[in-house]
């Protein structure tokens, strides 16, 4: 291939992204990284033709060719191509090459080998499940995955289960003045063993409700009272919002994720605990 062939490829290769026909763009970067890997703006193209794979999410392509784009790139300058390929090998869950492109990319990781169990802070994850969309908070185990702390409202979505995200921001929240961002989900990368279940509860005070959901998380479960869950459109998801966790007294549904023997023994402790103001009643599994 002449480099002059090479020049139209590109240019043709550069109109298929910009009408987002990401595989044509993909192929057509191929063609040219086939006969030239190694020209002076090579990274780039691998770059390019790894993060097409990444929309189409074939993350075998993009693992391969993110390879290619690291080992161009200069290390620990935030340059993406180390962030591509952290996710890109994450889910392909081969950790070394994770932890190296995290390194690369400048993030510092907690020692060791084999999946990151880090500590990198709160965020919020929008799930997407069959045009479902749920924004939820998460632990962040490294800088593309995390666990998540709510039980969700999404049918088949589970509280504790592990999501890959993606890495830039798309909205944010902003609670007690702290700004945390909002990514999209990539995929489920590991399920929840525990349940969803479905309670009518009566607290007399917030601060009843309040010992509820202590209560389960101090046993490493969930509880999502009705009152905090709050409805927004999908323009205002996406843009910046004030968020206030409100919970209210009186008779409400509270969302648990737990075995439902433990969910009963612990509502029972909840409601002994008080002389009045806790019932609860209609217990059921709900997913």
């Amino acid at each position: 291939m002449r480099k002059s062939e090479a020049r139209e490829l590109l240019k043709q290769a550069r109109t298929a992204w910009e009408a987002e026909d990401w595989l044509r763009s993909a192929e057509l970067h191929e063609q040219v990284l086939a006969h030239f890997p190694d020209e002076e703006p090579s990274a780039v193209w691998w770059y390019d033709a790894a993060l097409a794979h990444k929309f189409l999410r074939n993350w075998q392509k993009a693992y391969e060719l993110g390879r290619e784009a690291a080992a161009r790139s200069p290390r620990g300058e935030g340059d993406p191509a180390y962030w591509n390929l952290g996710i890109a090998a994450t889910i392909q869950r081969d950790w070394a090459t994770a932890r190296d492109a995290w390194a690369g990319f400048g993030f510092e990781l907690p020692e060791g080998e084999g999946a990151i169990e880090g500590r990198f802070g709160n965020a919020c994850v929008r799930l997407d499940t069959g045009g479902q969309r749920e924004v939820v908070w998460v632990e962040r185990l490294c800088p593309t995955r995390g666990r998540v702390v709510n039980v969700p409202v999404t049918g088949g979505r589970r509280y504790g289960e592990i999501v890959v995200h993606d890495g830039v921001p798309n909205g944010e929240r902003i609670v007690d003045g702290t700004t945390y961002p909002v990514f999209d989900e990539l995929l489920l990368f590991e399920s929840s063993d525990l349940p969803t279940l479905e309670v009518t509860v009566a607290a007399g005070e917030p601060g009843d409700l309040e010992a509820l959901i202590g209560l389960f998380v101090e046993h490493g479960y969930g509880a999502e009272p009705a009152s905090a869950v709050r409805m927004l459109c999908a323009c205002c998801s996406e843009g910046s919002h004030q968020q206030e966790r409100t919970v209210q007294a009186g008779a409400q549904q509270v969302a648990l994720a737990a075995p439902e023997k433990d969910a009963r023994r612990l509502l029972e402790r909840w409601a002994g605990e008080a002389v009045i103001g806790r019932s609860w009643s209609g217990l059921k599994a709900v997913g």
